[in-house]
């Protein structure tokens, strides 16, 4: 194997790492804003699919404005 090639499945590793990181932050934060709205145990017992349309909303309105709040 080349230096270049070897250097690719490197970076490909190393992305793959950083994407695995930040879905199970945003998964993380997901799960500390359902518990903050009282919704946490619905999730557990019959999935984030029973969500109601409005509850989804604003666990993803209110991860938005963690997220944005971060980046800053």
């Amino acid at each position: 194997m080349d230096e270049n090639t070897k250097q690719r499945n490197d970076d490909k590793t190393n992305q793959k790492k950083k994407d695995k990181s930040r879905d199970n932050f945003i998964e993380d934060l997901k799960m500390e804003i359902a518990s903050e709205l009282g919704l946490v145990n619905e999730i557990r017992e019959k999935g984030w699919d029973a969500l109601s349309p409005r509850d989804s909303g604003r666990i993803g309105g209110k991860l938005a404005q963690r997220l944005k709040k971060l980046m800053k």
